[in-house]
């Protein structure tokens, strides 16, 4: 089949799943917004917020717009496809698709060893961490972190545009580079190397440095105190949860792509295939939002901002905090009497 004639590729992993396809779609629907919401909050928060703009805070405010980014690039188009009876994608936008979601998957990565090259140098190094972390050294890695995967995927996608197809079943939920390059009527030797060499630079390596800034922060908290050991697991362990998580999603779905799907249950092949989209994103905002109690007071205090006052009758209930002015008559004498409230720390309201 000559590239012309393929101007729309086929999702075959999709399971017909009848009536039920409500439901699910109901249900996705709703992640989505969860998703999209959560990831929200924490970008306004962090951006609202002065004393969150530190690179640790900054970076998880990044992990949150990339996964807007990735989200709004897969849900749209799979909530259609969750009604739809047919399955094809035109090629731009099954092009497009895979531009996000790779993208996406390699900031992420990217991003995971920034905020661990972060923990490394605030525990390894504390004395030298304000030298070091920068608001020039966080525009640095950031522009690491965001530039590098787009010129990678834009040449992996520029060089699976090029292959003449002698098909148009892909064997996925999305469109997949690899899946596509199988589609190839002649050898795709030149994208299989250069797949790899991204595949190595964009994930392999990052995923190494993680390993190895988090040996030297094991080896820093076996020599200190308790209390240091504790602050240092309060702040990694978000990230290293997001971190185990993110990795065995790519490798999941790295191993769907290599492997002949019809071998699995199509459910076990649906779940597989959505766990990398779906997982990091949802799990991100939750972990950060709840473990961190900095981002998690925060969000507290900005909800409660959000409530409006309550009014009884003409008396307007003040919130507390706030200095009250009560007026008491005696034997036809005013006097004034003023009653300050200090309110309880939000550590203690949380405990």
């Amino acid at each position: 089949m000559e590239n012309e004639t393929v101007f729309k590729f086929n999702l075959t992993m999709y399971v017909n799943i009848g009536y039920y396809r409500y439901p699910a779609f109901v249900v996705c629907f709703l992640l989505f917004a969860i998703i999209v919401s959560a990831n929200l909050v924490i970008i306004l928060v962090i951006s609202r917020e002065r004393t969150l703009h530190e690179p640790m805070y900054v970076f998880i405010a990044f992990l949150s717009v990339n996964s807007l980014y990735g989200s709004t690039g897969f849900f749209p188009r799979f909530l259609m496809d969750l009604l739809s009876d047919t399955h094809l994608i035109s090629r731009p936008a099954c092009f497009t698709q895979i531009y996000i979601i790779y993208t996406y998957a390699f900031h992420e990565m990217s991003i995971l060893a920034i905020m661990a090259y972060d923990r490394y140098v605030a525990v390894c190094d504390p004395l030298h961490y304000h030298n070091k972390m920068t608001s020039r050294t966080v525009c640095k890695l950031a522009a690491f972190a965001w530039i590098c995967p787009t010129f990678s995927v834009g040449l992996c996608l520029y060089l699976a545009i090029k292959l003449p197809l002698c098909g148009n079943n892909i064997e996925k939920i999305y469109c997949a580079n690899w899946n596509i390059a199988k589609l190839s009527c002649v050898t795709t030797v030149v994208n299989n190397i250069v797949g790899l060499v991204v595949t190595v630079t964009e994930i392999i390596l990052p995923l190494i440095y993680v390993l190895y800034t988090y040996f030297r922060i094991i080896l820093v908290c076996r020599k200190s105190s308790s209390t240091f050991r504790s602050k240092v697991f309060q702040t990694c362990l978000p990230h290293t949860i997001s971190f185990v998580s993110y990795s065995m999603s790519v490798f999941c779905d790295i191993f769907l792509s290599r492997i002949d799907v019809e071998r699995l249950s199509p459910l076990c092949s649906v779940i597989i295939s959505l766990e990398f989209v779906m997982i990091p994103p949802l799990l991100n905002p939750l972990v950060y939002g709840l473990k961190l109690p900095e981002i998690r007071k925060n969000i507290f205090k900005m909800m409660s901002t959000l409530q409006p006052e309550k009014k009884t009758g003409n008396k307007t209930s003040h919130s507390a905090g706030e200095l009250h002015t009560q007026l008491h008559t005696d034997a036809g004498s005013v006097t004034t009497c003023f009653v300050v409230y200090t309110p309880p720390s939000p550590l203690a309201k949380m405990s």
